[in-house]
């Protein structure tokens, strides 16, 4: 049973790890890199971008670390495993708050812009831009901040979960 919660913690670090990335990514060249862009090619890229993401590979890492998260909690459950049980909690906590602000801000942002068509079809660029891009970049950073948070807390669940059991 310990081996399969240090298996299913140190799975939900990466998960979450990885999605910390992005958004991270996304904060700190992806988007300025896309702000000196003109609008056509903002608006082109960013249509583009969210099409590709929603693939397999990023899914399961995306939703699975979710996933991952609330079995490591159960996992901890027991006995003798409760010292990371807060850290977890917290790390739960943060990570769905990070779902819930791409489900209620950033996702109808991109159902938006998909919505506006295709540069060609004479949409005002600059109004579609301006409608996106600033609101996107703002909760962006916030995922950003509130998944890497959840990382922390995760990756010191790991050093409880190690001193608990002797192991650190």
């Amino acid at each position: 049973m310990a081996t399969a919660r240090i298996i299913t913690l140190v799975a939900a670090v990466i998960a979450t790890g990885l999605s910390a990335g992005l958004f991270y990514a996304y904060a700190c060249s992806v988007m300025p890199g896309l702000g000196r862009a003109d609008d056509r090619t903002f608006v082109e890229a960013m249509q583009r971008i969210n099409v590709a993401i929603l693939n397999g590979w990023f899914m399961l890492s995306f939703l699975g670390a979710l996933v991952l998260i609330v079995a490591a909690g159960v996992l901890h459950l027991g006995a003798g495993a409760r010292s990371a049980l807060p850290w977890i909690a917290v790390a739960a906590v943060l990570y769905l708050a990070m779902l819930v602000i791409t489900g209620v801000v950033n996702v109808p942002l991109n159902d938006r812009l998909a919505a506006a068509g295709s540069s060609d079809s004479g949409m005002d660029l600059a109004a579609v831009r301006a409608d996106f891009e600033a609101v996107w970049v703002r909760w962006n950073v916030v995922r950003a901040v509130v998944s890497t948070a959840a990382f922390g807390f995760l990756t010191w669940a790991l050093v409880a979960a190690g001193r608990a059991t002797g192991r650190s």
